[in-house]
């Protein structure tokens, strides 16, 4: 009997040692309803579990025994793509922190995440001291040779502290280029861009898990010249550092992709898409990145607008055309709309009034109906338009082909229709003609 009670205590003493929890606190506390825990791996994300905040902005998620080690994502408020951060979990420690808006991540229990921000508020607090001496325009060498000579001893510890943990590849992928003696900035700059990614491990699962991979890519593309050709090169230099490690060559280049649409770079993001993601989605058969990727072609600025045929009246004589052919020698401002939109009636005589000051401009107005009545009234006060309408309305084809979630909207074509631009409202479209 005695030897079953020992067993039982054992084994409850067991699994509660293997149980772990990842807990914090957000401050301030009313800015915070929640923690969404994720488990992250290469090929996705997975949900685990979340927690509600109390009055003091804590939370507590228990983790079982069976949970798996790697990067887990913590999420604290929506979009959710803005407002996470990473934590290591490596089996064997629970995890404390606290997350303030102000002053950012602190742990106060876990080794090894509280080695790695260690770790990289050191290497920070070093490449400003670089970046101070050299914008001092300082002719000291002794001075920046002292501190290159810190960054080494810095990184050689920590590579060494970090043996056998799992924060170990990211320290080793942290690793910049040190010189061995005294260079000038541009010696320097020069340098630190050609060995950029000398010491990064792009096929390193734990490394594909997290978010380092991205942010190292883009500190390097947006490191460059605010020019179009510049981001390009850079883009090149990334896919070349990625070698055969397909997976993270489309992770990063997805990423950047993302993130020049994002910036209103369409010309870096269409080289992007059509150089190497749409080749790499076809290869590997990445069917959603393949679909969101053609999507996008349809109606992407620089890119030639999808043709459609449609119907117009011409003193009284009904035209058939389609977009391609219709106004040859001349732009055209494609408008979609309804005139059961009360903003687009908003709209729309803005749009006459800023139009009637550009007479080289077509505007051609598709309207998306479900009757003709109405439009016809409407389309009155718009003589100087060019006006076709589409009974399919929010079934039409051409809503899915240009992305159009809302009307009105507003396509610039050139006299080839490849889109100029996109405005989102008539003031925007007034700034596009006034640039």
């Amino acid at each position: 009997m005695k030897n079953h009670l020992f067993l039982l205590c054992l084994f409850v003493s067991f699994t509660t040692f293997a149980q772990h929890h990842i807990q914090g606190q957000f401050s301030p506390a009313e800015s915070f309803n929640f923690a969404l825990l994720y488990h992250v791996t290469p090929t996705g994300t997975n949900y685990v579990e979340q927690a509600k905040t109390d009055t003091d902005g804590y939370w507590s998620i228990e983790l079982q025994a069976g949970s798996k080690i790697g990067i887990y994502k913590i999420v604290y408020a929506t979009p959710v793509e803005d407002n996470n951060f990473d934590v290591f979990y490596n089996g064997k420690e629970s995890i404390s922190l606290l997350f303030d808006i102000e002053t950012g991540l602190h742990f106060t229990a876990s080794e090894e995440n509280k080695l790695w921000h260690t770790y990289t508020d050191s290497i920070l607090k070093i490449n400003s001291a670089i970046g101070r001496y050299y914008m001092s325009q300082k002719t000291d060498s002794s001075e920046i040779t002292a501190i290159f000579k810190n960054l080494k001893s810095t990184q050689d510890f920590y590579e060494k502290a970090s043996t056998n943990m799992m924060i170990s590849p990211f320290v080793k992928s942290n690793k910049t280029y040190i010189p061995s003696a005294y260079e000038d900035v541009s010696t320097y700059s020069l340098n630190l861009k050609k060995h950029y990614f000398d010491y990064m491990d792009f096929s390193n699962p734990l490394l594909q898990s997290s978010d380092f991979l991205n942010e190292r890519v883009t500190a390097y593309v947006f490191a460059m010249p605010e020019d179009a050709n510049y981001y390009k090169m850079a883009v090149d230099d990334v896919v070349k550092a990625t070698n055969d490690t397909d997976e993270a060559k489309i992770m990063v280049l997805e990423n950047l992709w993302k993130i020049m649409i994002d910036k209103q770079q369409p010309d870096v993001a269409n080289y992007i898409s059509d150089t190497y993601l749409l080749p790499l989605a076809k290869t590997f058969n990445r069917t959603y990145l393949l679909e969101t990727l053609e999507d996008y072609n349809k109606s992407a600025i620089g890119k030639k607008a999808m043709d459609f045929n449609f119907t117009y009246l011409e003193n009284s004589k009904a035209i058939k055309t389609n977009l391609h052919r219709f106004n040859p020698t001349k732009s055209t401002l494609l408008i979609f709309w309804s005139s059961g939109c009360g903003h687009c009636l908003e709209e729309l005589p803005k749009v006459k009034t800023l139009m009637a000051q550009h007479p080289e401009i077509t505007v051609l107005a598709y309207a998306l109906e479900d009757g003709v009545r109405n439009w016809n009234q409407t389309i009155e006060h718009f003589p100087s338009f060019i006006h076709t309408y589409d009974l399919k309305k929010w079934d039409s084809p051409l809503i899915k082909a240009y992305g159009i979630s809302a009307t009105p909207s507003y396509f610039v074509l050139d006299s080839d229709k490849v889109i100029l631009a996109k405005p989102e409202h008539v003031e925007d479209l007034e700034t596009y003609f006034n640039e």
